[in-house]
């Protein structure tokens, strides 16, 4: 490596994890200096404050006004399972998965719930499943952006407006970065540590009209755990969805969401975020365009995520070798990285295939990401120059 060249040129952040992600640009300590610490979330000011962060989720998000959304233990894994084990087990259920965390929502409800009438429908890591063979007057659980795989939907096309079923979307690397249509979605749930740079360890949920009614209507046969009940004597607990949190957030972390959000309101709302992940996602699409060695992982270009962008080495002197090998090539690869310093946390998902998982998120200043591309070429010469070692 020593004797190879490296680029002029350094990010200034070297922060491209999907999760925690970057901060915001621009953020210090001294964002959270009106955090109220010491005090009970349930104090006037404890509950001002959670009242605020779903007031500004609403208003960048854009949800409708008769959507409730709530602050929910356990990020974004708590705010699905909430979903799925308060409201699945009225009908069939369509369960949609390509990557891990599908994968494992579909676990939870095959072997966990055991419900009785589940149709599973999955591909493999970079691509989508037949969305078209779903079946909408049954419930359908997906996630809209796959964010170990790199792959999400296009759009809310393939639901229809007149479903039966309710569909529960993880759109837990979407939010804040990709548009997505709400009516046609009853269960939406992130976490704020994605998009918007959050601390991890807290959930969003937001519920349709249609997921309320199902929850006053309907008792699943199983018991609930305290912290996934949401309602009491048959009705909705309206405080869960005002800032009344089921148990004890983190003030702390409550105020950073605030901070995100006011800075995202600052350079225009959703639009200017949603831009600011394109154009990130951008600098590595066309990096990867004019570049042999590497490829995006999601093959269609049309289901390509702006956040989550997950590449793989496709050399073939690298993929001539063995599953371990790739593996270990790869993470040499991440290691050069971090080793000088340029980018933190980029390696593939562990249950992912090899390569890279680059956050491209709208925390992401785009001369970053461009800084970035010349030293990924850096980092493959250099693994290369000791594979060619190694064999000599």
């Amino acid at each position: 490596m020593a004797d190879l060249a490296t680029p002029d040129a350094r990010p200034n952040n070297t922060h491209f994890s999907s999760g925690p992600c970057s901060k915001r640009p621009g953020w210090s300590l001294d964002a959270l200096s009106d955090a109220p610490l010491g005090r009970s979330h349930r104090a006037k000011v404890g509950k001002a404050k959670l009242k605020l962060a779903i007031d500004l989720t609403r208003e960048i998000l854009e949800v409708p006004a008769d959507y409730r959304i709530g602050i929910v233990p356990a990020s974004d894994t708590g705010a699905v399972e909430m979903a799925l084990w308060s409201l699945l087990g009225a009908r069939g259920v369509d369960m949609v998965a390509w990557e891990s965390f599908g994968s494992g929502w579909v676990t939870d409800v095959v072997k966990q719930l055991k419900l009785p009438d589940v149709r599973k429908f999955e591909a493999d890591y970079g691509k989508l499943p037949d969305l078209g063979a779903l079946d909408f007057d049954r419930d359908v659980v997906f996630t809209w952006n796959g964010t170990t795989s790199g792959v999400r939907v296009p759009n809310a096309d393939f639901i229809p407006a007149d479903r039966q079923g309710l569909t529960i979307c993880d759109a837990t690397s979407a939010a804040f970065a990709q548009a997505m249509d709400f009516s046609k979605l009853d269960v939406v749930t992130f976490s704020w540590q994605k998009v918007l740079g959050g601390e991890g360890g807290h959930g969003v949920l937001i519920l349709s009209p249609r997921a309320v009614a199902r929850l006053e209507s309907y008792a699943p046969a199983w018991p609930l755990p305290k912290i996934f009940r949401m309602t009491k004597g048959g009705k909705l607990i309206e405080g869960i969805f005002e800032g009344e949190t089921i148990n004890t957030p983190s003030m702390l972390c409550v105020e950073d969401y605030i901070d995100a959000l006011n800075w995202a309101k600052s350079i225009g709302g959703l639009k200017a975020l949603m831009a600011r992940a394109d154009a990130n996602a951008k600098v590595i699409f066309d990096f990867v365009e004019k570049t042999p060695w590497i490829a995006n992982l999601a093959e269609d270009p049309a289901t390509r995520s702006n956040t989550s962008v997950c590449l793989k080495i496709v050399d073939p002197e690298v993929t001539a070798l063995d599953e371990k090998a790739q593996a270990a090539f790869a993470k040499g690869l991440v290691t050069a990285l971090e080793g000088q310093g340029v980018a933190h946390d980029i390696g593939a998902y562990r249950d992912a295939p090899s390569g890279l998982r680059i956050w491209a998120g709208a925390t992401i200043e785009t001369a970053d990401m461009a800084a970035l591309m010349p030293w990924l070429d850096w980092a493959f010469a250099a693994q290369k120059a000791s594979l060619a070692k190694a064999a000599a």
